[in-house]
Parts: C-alpha cells; sequence; structure tokens
C-alpha cells in the first residue's frame, strides 16, 4: 500500500513544477504529516524530492528527475492497456498516435510485463454500437475530433428539424453512445451574451459542414465531461416520457418490466408501487414517451401485464387479444 503511495507521490511531483503539502495530501487521501514521511523516505532512497519552506512552499523534484514506469504492478499494466477504444481512436483518427503510444509504454515496462497489451487483448474487447445496426462514421468527426484537441473554436451548420442553423463553438469534449458521437460544446461568447445558453449537446452526424477557426478558447476549469453527460444523459431520458399509464403486473410482469421499457421510468415506477393484491398482481403507475411507444413495449409482456387506463391503449390491447385468440382460439 505505501510502495503504491510513493509511486503515485513521484509521478505527481514529475508531472508539475511543485505541490504543496496540502495538495498531496489531497490527491493521495493521507495527512500532510505522512506526505512529510513519504517524502523523506523517498529521498533516503534516493529520489531527489526537494522541500521548500515558506508560504510560496511545496515539494518538487530536483534536477528534472524522470523515473520508469517500472512500479506498475500486473493488473496496472493490462488496465493501462484496456483504457482505449480502438474503433473510436480509428473513428477520431488516432489509431496511429495511440499505437505508437503504446509501444512507448511497453518499452518502458519491466521485461515481465511486456506481455500485458496482448493479456489484455485476449481477455476484453469494447464493441460500442448496439445490435443489427452497421455503425456510421460521420464523415466530419475527424474534424470535430482536431478542433477539440486543440481547443479552436468552430463555425459549424447543424441540422435541426427541416432546417439548417449556424453555431459558432467551443468544443469541450466527445462523447461515443451506442454507436452514437455526439459533442458536447459551449456556445461562442458572443451568443452567450445574447442569452444563447451554455453548454449543449449536438450529434456529430447532423453537421453539414465544421470549419475551425484560427483562435483558441479559454477552457473552463470546472467543467466535468463525464459529470456533464450523465446530467444531459438523465435530463433527456425525463424529457422525453410526458405521458403516464397505469398497469397490473404479475411477478413475471415485475421482474420483466425493466427489460421492456425504459429502465428509469421502470424503476420510478415499481419504487412507487403498492404492495401485491389478492391475486400477487402490482398496480404501478408507469411513465412512457407516448400511447403508441407504451403499445409496443408493454405488449413484449404478453399475458404478464394487463393495462388499466388510459382507456384507448387498454382498448387497442383488447383487440390485440382479440386477433390472438382468433389466430390460436382453435
Amino acid at each position: 500500500m505505501r510502495a503504491a503511495r510513493l509511486i503515485k507521490m513521484v509521478l505527481l511531483l514529475q508531472s508539475r513544477p511543485a505541490m504543496t503539502a496540502a495538495e498531496l495530501a489531497r490527491e493521495l487521501e493521507v495527512s500532510e504529516r505522512t506526505v512529510t514521511r513519504d517524502a523523506q523516505a523517498l529521498s533516503e532512497a534516493g529520489v531527489p524530492v526537494y522541500a521548500e519552506r515558506g508560504r510560496a512552499g511545496g515539494y518538487r523534484l530536483v534536477g528534472g528527475y524522470r523515473t520508469r514506469l517500472t512500479g506498475l504492478a500486473r493488473g496496472e499494466a493490462e488496465a493501462l492497456f484496456l483504457s482505449g477504444v480502438p474503433g473510436a481512436l480509428r473513428e477520431m483518427g488516432l489509431e496511429d498516435a495511440a499505437s505508437a503510444a503504446r509501444l512507448k509504454v511497453s518499452a518502458a515496462l519491466l521485461p515481465s510485463l511486456r506481455d500485458a497489451s496482448r493479456t489484455a487483448a485476449q481477455r476484453f474487447h469494447l464493441d460500442a454500437p448496439s445490435w443489427f445496426r452497421e455503425p456510421e462514421t460521420p464523415e466530419l468527426l475527424p474534424a470535430v475530433a482536431d478542433a477539440v484537441w486543440d481547443d479552436r473554436r468552430v463555425a459549424a451548420r447543424y441540422r435541426r428539424g427541416e432546417e439548417e442553423v449556424v453555431r459558432e463553438l467551443e468544443p469541450y469534449g466527445l462523447v461515443l453512445k451506442a454507436g452514437v458521437w455526439y459533442l458536447c460544446a459551449r456556445v461562442a461568447p458572443a451568443a452567450r451574451a445574447a442569452g444563447g445558453g451554455s453548454f449543449r449537446v449536438y450529434r456529430i452526424d447532423r453537421f453539414t459542414a465544421v470549419e475551425a477557426g484560427g483562435e483558441r478558447f479559454e477552457r473552463d476549469g470546472d467543467f466535468d465531461l463525464p459529470a456533464f453527460w450523465a446530467e444531459r444523459a438523465e435530463q433527456f431520458a425525463r424529457s422525453i416520457l410526458r405521458a403516464e399509464v397505469v398497469v397490473r403486473l404479475s411477478a413475471a410482469g415485475v421482474r420483466r418490466l425493466p427489460h421492456a421499457v425504459d429502465a428509469p421510468a421502470a424503476r420510478e415506477a415499481l419504487e412507487a408501487a403498492g404492495a401485491p393484491d389478492a391475486e400477487g398482481w402490482v398496480t404501478v403507475t408507469l411513465p412512457v414517451e407516448s400511447e403508441d411507444v407504451a403499445h409496443e413495449q408493454l405488449r413484449g409482456l404478453g399475458p404478464e401485464v394487463e393495462v388499466l387506463a388510459p382507456a384507448a391503449l387498454r382498448g387497442r390491447f383488447a383487440r390485440d387479444a382479440g386477433r390472438l385468440a382468433g389466430l390460436y382460439g382453435g
């Protein structure tokens, strides 16, 4: 445990000009006193850690000291080679750079760990697109990815419904969701000043033109891409659930409901459900996108669900049941 912490401390100091004891304590999740003891231990082991006292002081490595990646355990080395998404890197035009980086990391590892890339690839593979759908790489994805890496503003044309709109954007990050690429971007300062909002999400395949300018933008240091995406994804999932249906579910229907409808909607409905009735069925109020979508989704539960309301939807299921009875009644 301490050995791993000491290695992390060296790597932290190697990546920054200097760090205070408080900063190191926060990163390492220890006390400042422990940081002092660890720095002393590193110094005694020959790592040139230097402590500067005073308000502007802190810890730093002397003389441009660098360490090779000899402190990696096998599990850490294998996890490192799992961090990339080969298909996504290829679509963004970064496959060659990623390959070169993997070779350099492999060369820096201990000889006993240099098969980590092979052992990881033999055991895990990420296939991001959904089933029964051929993924299509958006033509403008590499241009958008370049702008994201370089922090360059872009002038973009975007299909919104039947019209095209022009936006000046500050591209912050890319997200690959079920085979579809999205851009998380902030509208340019002029649009923000005019009440144009701040961060937004755009589907890359709806861009019809993207032109990167020569001007770089200054990133908001507080922007957290995973947290932003999680929040927007939840908002989107809730925003499309504009209707409600009331249904009775058998025990099997309760188990299968999260697989038939939107999982968050099923969870919300089941958490608010009352006790089962005398027949063991549970009545729930289920948020749905629309009556048509509910009809398609709930049909998959067959006789394990009974629609109680709205009356129009119950009527559709009654007609479905009549047709099935006609087919199988004999």
